[in-house]
């Protein structure tokens, strides 16, 4: 997790590839309840890629300390459920409620499950290059001062402000760069 929370891009690949196929397991376990309209609409990787995302927005930001790995593997799944109930429900909360629609041939949208493709394995270390090219200089130098383990106060004095607004600031790049990647959703 250390290394994970520092920007190590081996660890976030080792990360994800051990367990993305337990997040999209359940993420196709969850959606068989679904009405079928809900299923076609979703898509397992996609809320996988957007669970994966927030964690690590999580995590560099410090708010995640799972001691071992079945502890976060339960954060993991715990937030996997929640960003799945969010889609489902905000499915059904706009115009484009899926119960509404009438599939002319359902088995058009049957699509095989394609299985684990190497691109998979290489999508967390991209989507952490991705997060880090999104920030502003200062927004790295603070991204910089924190994987060195520097507390916030040490951040404040050296950049200046408060330790408050230090995390703040960061914390709101991370959301900006959730909203702007979509990850959020």
């Amino acid at each position: 997790m250390g290394r994970v929370q520092a920007g190590d891009p081996q660890a976030a690949a080792d990360l994800v590839r051990y367990f993305e196929p337990e997040i999209r397991l359940e993420v196709r376990v969850r959606l068989r309840v679904q009405d079928a309209r809900v299923r076609r609409a979703l898509d397992s990787m996609d809320i996988t890629q957007s669970v994966l995302g927030s964690f690590f927005a999580g995590a560099a930001l410090g708010r995640y300390a799972p001691r071992h790995p079945k502890q976060l593997l339960g954060l993991l799944i715990t937030m996997t459920r929640n960003k799945l109930l969010t889609q489902v429900r905000d499915l059904r909360r706009q115009r484009r409620d899926v119960r509404r629609t009438q599939s002319i041939d359902g088995s058009a949208h049957l699509v095989p499950d394609a299985g684990e493709t190497p691109s998979q394995l290489v999508a967390g270390s991209e989507l952490v290059r991705e997060v880090r090219c999104r920030f502003s200089e200062e927004e790295r130098q603070l991204v910089d001062l924190r994987e060195r383990g520097q507390s916030w106060s040490t951040i404040a004095e050296e950049l200046g402000g408060t330790p408050g607004a230090r995390r703040k600031q960061l914390e709101r790049a991370f959301s900006r760069i959730v909203q702007e990647m979509e990850l959020g959703t």
